[in-house]
């Protein structure tokens, strides 16, 4: 690492040095190891236990003492929210971090700005508000909180909010040798959705959650525009089950979809990945026609504060994976090669089999899960919109309130903001007497 040495000027010899010195030689060593380790496949598979989210009359009455206790958690103060934002937009052809991206119909509020709506409409339903724990990267840190000050943080308090960083790790050749991307740069990469825990961790802001006298840390994704981190229901079925993590999942479109799946390997909890599960049960379906192995994955979570302090208190005690790339990095004689090699990774839903006691909430699709994450088709930012409008035109139609004309194959052009209502229930109940009329489409607010 140090043979281009005498070609670096000073500000370079600084940077490579200071990614030297903050590397944990003894974890690169371990991680070295996993290329000559087959990795461990599970045996038996079973699916999860689910609430689900159509119920007879006995697990109603548990849903609504479920609400109760969320709510009561939420008037407390006693939840934090983490959000998971370290990536960038530029597959969505958008220069900047994926949370600044416009998403809403109507208005084109920015997936932080959605988020930030439902946070101060819980705060304002329930008296009481919590911190915001945003995670970034270091590509997006800085463009992530001058985001934040530019629209005044969406009208929550500045002092709610708090950024941290996930840490980076250098990539290993097939040898175990740390790569290279330039003369003076180590090739880093992300240490996986597990290091938000760890980076929450060390950052201090675990022990600023303790302090603040949270019991839970809601935990989602920026991409996600349908997300409820102020669920209630999902909050108090938590609380009442004294689980450490729960997860929400929805059902798989169809077997075809490769999304991993919640379920027990080997009868420990986790997300199976789609190619992990074996053909004939990926297929397999109950004696409803269920698909048996469908509680897909929609990767968010309710961690228990005291579950945190076990699985990163003192080390992140999460296993580590490797994914394998090609990637291109610099060659011993200082040119740019493809080369074999690893990134490392751990993953959050890992820490579902260190739970003792878990839930798993089903919801709809429909009305909490519509991610952004590719260009066009499905799971872009135009199925989100259509998801959107779909939803909410469906409210304000219940509500016997004018639905704008649709167009061919489209949804008529609504978007209900956060701050008026999450739920139909909700929006019943608000009545709002007007609206905002914008183009074609109408923003109730």
């Amino acid at each position: 690492m140090f043979r281009f040495w005498d070609e670096l000027n000073a500000q370079q010899q600084a940077l490579l040095l200071a990614q030297l010195e903050a590397l944990d030689y003894g974890l690169m060593g371990e991680l070295a190891q996993l290329f000559g380790a087959a990795p461990a496949a599970a045996s038996e598979f079973e699916p999860p236990v689910l609430f689900p989210h159509e119920r007879d009359a006995s697990l109603e009455a548990r849903a609504e003492e479920a609400r109760r206790a969320g709510s009561q958690l939420l008037a407390a103060g006693k939840v934090g929210y983490l959000l998971v934002a370290g990536g960038q937009a530029s597959r969505l052809g958008y220069d900047g971090p994926k949370g600044c991206f416009p998403v809403g119909p109507v208005s084109g509020r920015s997936l932080f700005e959605i988020h930030a709506r439902r946070l101060r409409a819980a705060a304002q339903r329930y008296g009481a508000g919590g911190h915001w724990y945003v995670m970034t990267s270091p590509a997006n840190d800085a463009q992530t909180r001058e985001f934040f000050s530019e629209h005044a943080h969406f009208g929550l308090d500045p002092g709610t909010v708090h950024f941290f960083s996930q840490a980076m790790l250098p990539a290993l050749d097939t040898e175990g040798r740390i790569l290279m991307s330039s003369k003076h740069e180590l090739f880093l990469a992300p240490n996986g959705h597990g290091g938000v825990l760890a980076a929450f961790a060390n950052s201090g802001l675990l022990d600023h959650a303790r302090e603040s006298g949270f019991e839970q840390i809601s935990y989602f994704q920026v991409d996600n525009p349908l997300v409820r981190p102020t669920d209630p229901l999902f909050l108090g079925l938590h609380t009442l089950a004294g689980a450490g993590m729960s997860s929400k999942v929805v059902t798989k479109r169809d077997e075809r979809e490769k999304v991993g799946v919640l379920g027990l390997a080997d009868g420990k909890l986790g997300c199976i990945e789609y190619s992990d599960l074996p053909d004939a049960l990926r297929n397999a379906r109950d004696e409803r026609g269920e698909l048996l192995f469908g509680a897909g994955n929609i990767a968010v979570h309710a961690l228990g504060l005291e579950f945190l302090d076990e699985v990163c208190g003192d080390g992140l005690k999460l296993p580590w994976h490797i994914a394998r790339k090609s990637m291109t990095v610099l060659s011993d004689d200082g040119e740019q090669v493809t080369r074999e090699g690893g990134k490392f990774e751990t993953f959050v839903f890992d820490a579902l089999g260190l739970s003792a006691q878990s839930v798993t909430l089903e919801v709809a699709r429909a009305e909490e899960f519509s991610p952004v994450k590719n260009s066009a088709g499905s799971d872009s930012p135009g199925s989100a919109r259509r998801d959107l409008c779909r939803l909410w035109s469906g409210w304000v139609a219940a509500a016997g309130f004018p639905v704008p004309e649709s167009t061919a194959g489209e949804p008529p052009l609504v978007e209900v903001d956060p701050l008026v209502a999450e739920t139909l229930p909700e929006f019943l109940e608000a009545r709002p007497q007007g609206h905002t009329v914008r183009g074609s489409g109408q923003l109730y607010e």
